[in-house]
């Protein structure tokens, strides 16, 4: 079972960034609630979409820097990276089938 990688400041460059897939990354905390809740549907979809899509997670209490770059105010935030770039982004607990919707688009 393919799982997200675990990024903070240190190397979101390199795994999100730099990545050769489009990226969807959980900026996430572990007192929050629904960032729990979505946990699993990521663990999920990363299986799903595991040579299409990478998926990352960032622990916003870790990571402030790249947590401040992309202006997260409220969690859990799913971006979608490609190219470097973020091209979507998910604010609050959505469901599986919402962020599938969106991945199915991203992979066209």
């Amino acid at each position: 079972m393919v799982k997200p990688l675990i990024v903070g400041d240190d190397n979101f460059e390199k795994v999100v960034l730099k990545a050769q897939l489009p990226t969807l990354v959980d900026f996430w905390a572990p007192s929050c609630g629904p960032c729990q809740a979505l946990s699993p549907i990521m663990d999920e979809l990363a299986d799903v979409y595991c040579n299409k899509i990478a998926f990352a997670k960032v622990n916003v209490d870790e990571s402030p820097k790249t947590t401040n770059m992309y202006g997260i105010r409220s969690i859990p935030t799913l971006l979608l990276f490609r190219d470097g770039k973020p091209l979507q982004q998910f604010v609050g607990l959505k469901g599986k089938r919402e962020i599938k919707q969106l991945l199915d688009e991203t992979t066209l």
